[in-house]
């Protein structure tokens, strides 16, 4: 069978809790910057959120943000944003052939939640609900509003796999390259979960919503006192090329993609599995043709919660007890868990330490809770290593759907 092609990495554009770009993110991780704050949603009543703050006039007008969606609006920041990073010259490329992947966790309940609302303060009256819902609350939005902003013409649709779905996104723009259907890809994933009650309010009423007199503290993977998740917003999209491609335009590589896994535990609504986790994990490994002990930086969805974390500590141990040059992080004690958009973020987190060789660190950790040991967990601290060829970024959602993927320091 002939060696697939190499996908790369060429372009990153990113709206997160703690900054509007990798080097502005990168740099409040190494600083241990938070950006979760006092939040307050409707019918919730106050709580906490990671908030992004980016301009979405730099790529919108005001017009086209009235009858978009927040979620829209983060994916056109996202992909200008990465297609300027690349140095990408749209007009360079057929519009039929570039392609549009956003993953999300879900799409419209804001739109729906906003629109009932409307209406409830005119007795019902139908002629107060917006004629832009239906568009609002496809699952295309996102990715469809990016087409309309760069005037696209290529296949455009959402990914919908959960708190997996960052991860998905690369993946599907990668296998869309392998197979020929495009020529340039924007994949990655959003989330404008900070924007809907109902999210809120169903940790809430599960009792797993995060709380902390200091906002920036309530965000506490593995740590003994952890007590919930933090709802977040943000985006982060990738621009994707076949490395021929990309090093025929003298593309700048941030990383080529090693190889991915996608699975389901057929377990529990909720509940994550160990076995399910540990198996997406191996299938990476196996993709990739790597083993454990190849990982250099191993990027953990821990959202948490109690179980949540102990289950996936459990999974890692598993597969890298005997990998002695793994380094373990999380990027959720600093944003929140930016649910569709989150393994798009946290593995953007990662991408520089193929260059300067150092470990973001899980913050907000004081305590650590025994079931959560890991060996070389870095916490509190950047850790300076001395290889990193390897990132494996994990993430997992509801329903049981576990995506793993893996990147590589770009080859000569």
């Amino acid at each position: 069978m002939p060696e697939r092609e190499t996908i790369v990495i060429s372009g990153v554009g990113l709206a997160s809790p703690n900054g509007n770009s990798l080097p502005e993110f990168r740099a409040n991780l190494l600083g241990g910057v938070s950006g979760v704050r006092p939040w307050e949603i409707r019918h919730v009543g106050k709580t906490l959120a990671g908030v992004c703050s980016f301009d979405p006039l730099r790529h919108q007008s005001k017009k086209e943000l009235r009858r978009g969606t927040r979620a829209g609006s983060l994916a056109v920041y996202c992909a200008n944003e990465a297609l300027a990073d690349a140095g990408v010259d749209l007009g360079r490329y057929d519009p039929a052939r570039v392609g549009v992947y956003t993953g999300i966790t879900e799409h419209g309940n804001v739109e729906t939640e906003n629109e009932i609302h409307q209406v409830s303060q005119y007795a019902f009256d139908l002629a107060y609900w917006s004629h832009h819902h239906n568009p609002r609350t496809v699952a295309n939005n996102p990715a469809g509003e990016v087409t309309l902003n760069l005037g696209l013409k290529g296949p455009a649709y959402s990914i919908g796999g959960a708190c997996a779905a960052g991860n998905m996104g690369l993946i599907h723009a990668a296998q869309m390259l392998l197979l020929g259907e495009v020529d340039i890809a924007l994949g990655g994933g959003v989330s404008e979960a900070i924007h809907t009650f109902g999210i809120f309010a169903s940790f809430k009423a599960q009792g797993a919503l995060a709380a902390h007199a200091e906002p920036a503290r309530a965000s506490r993977p593995f740590d003994a006192d952890r007590n919930g998740i933090v709802v977040s917003e943000g985006g982060c999209l990738y621009v994707l090329e076949r490395k021929s491609d990309a090093l025929r335009r003298g593309a700048r590589l941030l990383a080529e993609i090693a190889g991915w896994n996608v699975n389901s535990d057929g377990h529990d609504f909720v509940l994550p599995s160990a076995e399910g986790q540990n198996a997406c994990m191996r299938g990476a490994l196996a993709h990739a043709g790597l083993a454990p002990e190849d990982i250099d930086v191993l990027n953990t969805h821990a959202t948490a919660t109690p179980s949540g974390d102990e289950v996936e500590c459990a999974a890692i141990r598993a597969v890298f007890s005997d990998s002695p040059r793994t380094f373990v992080n999380n990027t959720k004690s600093y944003i929140g868990h930016a649910m569709g958009a989150a393994g798009a973020l946290e593995l953007a987190g990662n991408l520089p330490s193929f260059v300067d060789q150092v470990v973001h660190p899980t913050i907000n950790l004081e305590r650590l809770d025994p079931r959560c040991e890991l060996r070389n967990l870095v916490a509190n601290e950047p850790r300076k290593i001395s290889r990193c060829d390897h990132v494996l970024n994990m993430s997992f959602g509801m329903l049981g759907i576990n995506s793993a993927l893996i990147v590589r320091r770009p080859r000569a």
